[in-house]
């Protein structure tokens, strides 16, 4: 089950109120609190009956034991000083109770003076971070990525335009520098300057969904999409709920966490509902002839869920499809081995994109700065058929 850190700190300020003795009442809290997905029901309920079964079999330490855990960091602020001029030794009976509520009743030979910690083996925290779901990070492994994004590079690959530069194996001839090159040699031209195609950066567009259904990432994404647009030279940078904004310009700052306020300044659709359609109908007739030039690379960041009409957002993808040089579509779900796409707005949008990738870990972000690097030369084939064709 994927569970959050934030609905583990629900669940804790739900204790306040809901009875854990009272085995049904904290199910049902629970299992409101951390059950996000229909295919969950079952794991979550054995889960709980195996946890219900090992606490309700310590008859004697059970429930009595676990009230008084909770009341302990209740105590007052004398009866913390006095236990702590007691010595260290003060606290042994504590711990005593503490080892002896841990262990197994039929448990036999158990040391109680062997306090020797436990060294366990674990994997690399680097390679485990590289490959777990954004969706399952803490505050410790949220700081990690961010550091690890501010120190990737996007090298957006370069395009032929229209401008030509010094080059030694260009094909057009440089007549000026041919000729003062002449000049060095009495009037003979015996060196022969050349010029050829000037390479600049493709334009990249990032639209990225901040809805509701997008809340479990939308954090770590934003800290992406402020890595991209310092990285990249020609960037612009999009988000959209109910609606469009457009954040390049708050993105500039080179203070990352002062980038970010402003951002959530500007934006008031925060984890609403969502239209992609209409987000990107206003993106088609606002902002496409501003921002996208000559072979942009257009990426959305959505998990598809759409509340708008399916048809509007065929049309509008069919339209940002013609005028982007590569359409790439983010999907944090398909990085789940059971995510189908099967809801409304990813169907109406599946048969406009060029690539359908996952965005749920730091490793598909690599996967992604590897493709925008690789990007060849000509346009990818496309087989759809579009409206305009069928009706001519």
């Amino acid at each position: 089950m994927r569970v959050t850190s934030s609905q583990i700190v629900e669940l804790a300020s739900t204790l306040e109120w809901v009875d854990v003795g009272r085995k049904e009442d904290f199910r049902e809290a629970a299992r409101c609190l951390l059950v996000r997905r229909h295919e969950d029901m079952a794991r979550f309920d054995e889960a709980f009956d195996a946890f219900w079964r090992v606490w309700t079999d310590r008859t004697v330490h059970g429930p009595e034991a676990l009230e008084r855990l909770l009341r302990a960091p209740q105590r007052s602020a004398e009866e913390r000083n006095a236990s702590s001029e007691r010595g260290p030794g003060a606290g042994a009976p504590a711990r005593r109770e503490l080892r002896q509520i841990s262990a197994d009743e039929g448990e036999e030979g158990h040391d109680e003076s062997d306090d020797e910690p436990l060294v366990l083996a674990l994997y690399s925290p680097q390679e485990m971070l590289r490959h777990k779901d954004f969706a399952l990070f803490n505050d410790q492994e949220l700081s990690d990525a961010r550091r690890f994004l501010a120190h990737l590079r996007w090298n957006v690959v370069r395009r032929r335009s229209r401008r030509s530069r010094p080059h030694r194996r260009g094909r057009r001839l440089d007549v000026r520098r041919s000729i003062r090159r002449s000049l060095r040699h009495g009037g003979e031209m015996l060196d022969l300057a050349r010029r050829g195609p000037k390479l600049k950066r493709r334009q990249l567009v990032l639209i990225c969904d901040i809805s509701g259904s997008m809340e479990r990432y939308t954090r770590l994404l934003l800290h992406f999409l402020y890595s991209v647009e310092a990285s990249v030279q020609r960037a612009e940078v999009f988000v959209f709920g109910t609606r469009l904004t457009r954040i390049t310009r708050q993105l500039r700052d080179r203070d990352p966490d002062a980038a970010l306020r402003a951002v959530g300044g500007q934006v008031q659709d925060w984890a609403g509902g969502t239209r992609i359609g209409d987000s990107l109908r206003t993106f088609n007739r606002e902002w496409a002839r501003r921002v996208l030039g000559r072979g942009a690379i257009v990426i959305v960041i959505s998990d598809g869920w759409d509340r708008g009409d399916p048809a509007v957002l065929s049309a509008e993808m069919e339209r940002l499809q013609r005028q982007a040089y590569r359409l790439i579509w983010l999907n944090p779900l398909l990085g789940a081995e059971q995510y189908r796409p099967l809801t409304q707005g990813i169907q109406a949008a599946l048969p406009w994109i060029d690539d359908f990738l996952p965005v749920h870990n730091l490793h598909s972000l690599e996967s992604l700065a590897a493709l925008l690097n690789d990007i060849q030369d000509s346009r990818p084939t496309r087989y759809q058929v579009s409206a305009i064709s069928r009706e001519s």
